[in-house]
């Protein structure tokens, strides 16, 4: 078990799952890194722990969700992040390890010596102890009582499945108002898993503040939706990568009027500034202010419901 995430802490692990989610599970270290905002080093242990309590799974070098309990890290709710986090950890036994010998020593140094014992650990026990500690901490498990001595926390007043309902009630509060944005008819017609949640997530993550973050999750809901448009009208997407390429197939293949390429054209820019780093034009980064977060998902919707009028012969809308 001499593994690199033992010098991962909690919030690198939350907000490495969330890249991994928001990203579509398309992500590597580097784009990790990259849209969590932490080296390259800190995000490869955080993936590691990450794939380790459950969360993701990986092919080659891409990580992808494997819980659906990823879900709760794309919120701004704290509270349901920690419950997600603590239901995992009442599963992962180094950390149920941890607890007991913390109980038993009330010492965590000693504690983390013990497992490393235990668990035939290759690494150094201040690295043990300050990881589990991160993550206890982070989600509640474990109170930090002052001089170096923790606890763990006695039965929780606040049932953990209880904050994942609440977290749910959000969801389904973000899934309506983004049901309304599209009407009926899109509604209807799109992929719930591939661009109503995601399209809900980014309204969460707009009302949070989170401008990238919205418009990583919409634009992932753009492309989607494009890709089953393009199926549904028997258009060959093959080989065409993001909105922009998708699009301008679509409107070659001339079932996407030109009015609607050009709304498509603002979601394609903004989605790849917000994604692509450095931008060569600028020789610099774009920052995606708050509003623009809020902005995008509703021209996000609006352009999904533009299109679908078309694809089903509808009128002509804006």
């Amino acid at each position: 078990m001499a593994n690199p995430f033992w010098r991962a802490t909690a919030e690198a692990v939350v907000a490495a799952v969330d890249a991994v989610y928001v990203t579509n599970g398309t992500a590597d270290v580097e784009r990790v890194a990259d849209f969590a905002q932490l080296t390259s080093t800190n995000a490869e242990a955080a993936l590691a722990l990450a794939m380790d309590l459950g969360f993701l799974t990986s092919t080659g070098s891409d990580y992808s969700p494997l819980s659906p309990l990823c879900r709760a890290f794309a919120s701004p709710n704290q509270r349901r992040k920690a419950a997600a986090l603590r239901i995992v950890l009442e599963a992962y036994v180094p950390f149920t390890l941890f607890r007991d010998r913390l109980i038993a020593t009330e010492d965590a140094t000693a504690a983390a010596k013990q497992i490393k014992i235990l668990l035939k650990l290759d690494v150094h026990h201040d690295d043990i102890k300050d990881t589990l500690l991160s993550l206890g901490q982070y989600s509640q498990a474990l109170v930090a009582e002052g001089g170096g001595v923790y606890r763990a926390k006695e039965a929780a007043a606040d049932d953990p499945l209880e904050a994942l309902a609440v977290g749910c009630a959000e969801d389904t509060a973000a899934e309506r108002r983004i049901r309304l944005q599209l009407g009926a008819q899109a509604a209807d017609q799109v992929s719930r898993d591939d661009v109503i949640v995601p399209l809900s997530n980014a309204l969460q993550r707009a009302s949070a503040k989170d401008g990238r973050g919205a418009v990583l999750a919409a634009g992932n809901a753009v492309d989607s939706y494009l890709t089953e448009f393009g199926q549904r009208a028997n258009v060959n997407l093959a080989g065409k990568h993001g909105i922009n390429a998708k699009a301008e197939a679509l409107q070659q293949g001339t079932v996407l009027p030109k009015k609607l390429l050009n709304v498509s054209k603002y979601l394609g820019h903004v989605r790849n500034a917000a994604d692509h780093g450095i931008d060569d034009d600028i020789n610099a980064a774009w920052d995606i202010r708050e509003h623009t977060g809020v902005e995008y998902v509703f021209v996000a919707c609006s352009f999904i419901a533009a299109a679908t009028e078309r694809e089903l012969s509808g009128p002509f809308v804006l």
